[in-house]
């Protein structure tokens, strides 16, 4: 990858997490203003509740995009995985109509690793617009780390663009910030001689990938 595309890659990473934290950081402000106006105790009381649940949300999302789009200098070489797994676990917090079922066979994963993960859960979760399942496993076998997210619900929602970032098919002009992380993740793959794949049905999701532990990090 180039310098023009590696800065085309950040910009388009900074355009996703600024979108995403755009809502939680706007209703703090929101709840601010309304706390210094109101005098109720009950109203002062509602909107402070709503304020911590804008904070702890905010909190939330900036701990997932370090991990998934930065370096993440808190971490080793590797993560627990219990980390990964409190992470996709507060993304779903406020979503009741979805469930998660953990088959993760290690107690930790390489940095590359937990990024893919990371990144595969949040397309996941995304594509589950009315509800679902999401089933997560992830193991090492011989010599390669293997990881698989699918996401079974009505109506999946899956932009094809985002399916040819992940293959690697995607073209230049087509980088945005909704494939900019899949696009990510697949150099990350191929970075480290490892592959991503993924299929699509009417009520379902499937992203595997194959990543041969000791590989490249992008990030």
């Amino acid at each position: 990858m180039d310098d023009r595309q590696s800065i085309d890659l950040a910009a388009m990473l900074c355009s996703r997490l600024c979108h995403d934290m755009l809502s939680p950081v706007g209703a703090l402000s929101n709840g601010l203003e309304l706390l210094a106006m109101e005098t109720d105790p009950e109203m002062r009381a509602n909107v402070m509740q709503l304020l911590e649940q804008s904070a702890l949300i905010s909190t939330n999302k900036l701990k997932f995009f370090r991990l998934a789009f930065g370096a993440a200098g808190g971490f080793g070489e590797h993560v627990e995985v219990a980390e990964p797994q409190a992470l996709i676990e507060a993304l779903i917090a406020d979503k009741g109509n979805i469930t998660i079922n953990w088959a993760l066979a290690e107690p930790t994963l390489g940095k590359p690793a937990v990024k893919v993960l990371l990144n595969f859960a949040q397309i996941a979760i995304d594509a589950l617009v009315r509800g679902g399942t999401l089933d997560i496993g992830a193991e090492v076998r011989d010599g390669a780390c293997e990881i698989v997210v699918r996401a079974g619900g009505p109506k999946i929602a899956f932009d094809e663009t985002i399916g040819k970032a992940l293959d690697g098919s995607l073209d230049r002009s087509e980088l945005t910030s909704r494939t900019a992380a899949a696009h990510m993740i697949n150099l990350l793959a191929s970075e480290s001689g490892g592959g991503l794949q993924y299929h699509k049905g009417a009520d379902m999701l499937v992203l595997g990938a194959v990543l041969p532990q000791g590989g490249g990090l992008i990030g």
